[in-house]
């Protein structure tokens, strides 16, 4: 037996973001952005349409960090009344702030409480969001959860509720348009890895997967023909889909391994989150050769019927953009592999892995993406 669901209302289109003013219809809200000169026009197009909001939360970090997100959700707690709905303008850190900022309503220490042990959920609130993602890759906007960093201890989190999918999430590749190289790849490449993700993953599902394979085909296809036409309206309009497909894919089902190497990688060395969970994708596929099921058929519907040669066409996918698949690659010395490898298996998304570390470490070790004395 299994399910299927996603509760997300989604406008897809360009020029969506002309909607967003008839669908605060008028309730109190606050907006959720960045401070940069694009997003301060957006948000005075929000705000000429829709009035005043009664806050204006614009000091978003990439990685958004429990010290920046106390902060930021005291500053509610401050207001004359609480917002009717917050609106999300930006990428996957603005999306998961608003979730964040949903969820505390004006008292992070809640939130960081139900993230350290588990309980106190229902001490949570549930702030409806209108999610406009103006980048292609996170599918916040159609998830339940949000990644909360904590660097000063080297952690992070995933606040995961039912009542933080977005109610509607409005994309408009229109809001792409200006988004430069460098962004454009990481983000790209994250959609990429939720897709693939989906698939080889313990929840996964027929729905879910056929979801994952129409993300990642177009991925594969559109991306390195965006990356050398940035300002491709079309080419924008294909990888926003596949990122919402990647999305409808992955709420289902969470990440797997790949993105619990990655984020160490990220927290540790710097590396971007799109391109810390990219680069062992060949590597865990050749692990997985063999799975059956609906899920082989998927990784074959996207990569060939011999899933080895898909592998090495994947490898040359990802160094055709510059990306390495070692782990030295990125910077990562070969003496902390074996600390980044066992933790990432023994892990909650290292256990969504229909896989073994014995197999992935087999691969790694014939293909050259880890030194033996680092397994």
């Amino acid at each position: 037996m299994w399910s299927y669901n996603s509760p997300v209302r989604v406008l897809f289109g360009n020029d969506g973001f002309a909607s967003i003013a008839p669908l605060i219809d008028g309730r109190p809200y606050a907006l959720v952005t960045y401070a940069d000169a694009p997003f301060r026009a957006l948000a005075d197009q929000v705000t000429k349409e829709a009035g005043k909001p009664l806050i204006v939360v614009n000091d978003i970090a990439p990685n958004p960090d429990c010290k920046l997100l106390s902060e930021q959700s005291a500053r509610f707690a401050s207001l004359p009344s609480e917002p009717e709905v917050i609106v999300a303008l930006g990428g996957g850190s603005v999306i998961d702030s608003a979730k964040v900022f949903a969820a505390a309503a004006g008292d992070f220490s809640k939130v960081l409480h139900y993230l350290e042990t588990g309980a106190g959920g229902s001490a949570l609130s549930a702030i409806p969001i209108i999610a406009v993602p103006t980048t292609a890759g996170t599918g916040s906007e159609v998830t339940s959860w949000a990644t909360v960093w904590d660097e000063e201890r080297g952690r992070k989190f995933s606040l995961v509720r039912e009542t933080l999918y977005p109610e509607i999430a409005v994309i408009d590749p229109m809001l792409m348009l200006a988004k430069p190289y460098g962004l454009t790849l990481a983000t790209g490449l994250d959609a990429l890895s939720h897709s693939i993700e989906s698939i080889w993953n313990i929840n996964a599902n027929p729905v879910s997967a056929r979801h994952a394979v129409t993300a990642a085909s177009a991925i594969l296809a559109d991306l390195p023909n965006l990356l050398r036409d940035l300002g491709n309206l079309e080419l924008r309009n294909r990888i926003a889909e596949a990122s919402l497909n990647a999305g409808l894919a992955f709420s289902n089902t969470k990440t797997a391994i790949v993105h619990n190497l990655s984020y160490p990688i990220t927290l540790g060395w710097g590396v971007q989150h799109g391109i810390a969970c990219s680069f062992t994708l060949p590597t865990i596929l050749r692990s997985v050769i063999g799975v059956g099921g609906f899920r082989e058929t998927a990784l074959k519907q996207i990569f060939g019927d011999d899933l080895d040669w898909g592998a090495d066409d994947l490898t040359k996918f990802l160094a055709s953009l510059g990306v390495g698949h070692r782990f030295t690659d990125h910077g990562v010395p070969d003496a902390d592999c074996k600390k980044i490898t066992d933790e990432a298996f023994a892990g909650e998304r290292g256990k969504n892995f229909i896989g073994s570390k014995a197999s992935f470490l087999k691969v790694a070790i014939q293909t050259g993406v880890l030194m033996p004395s680092s397994a």
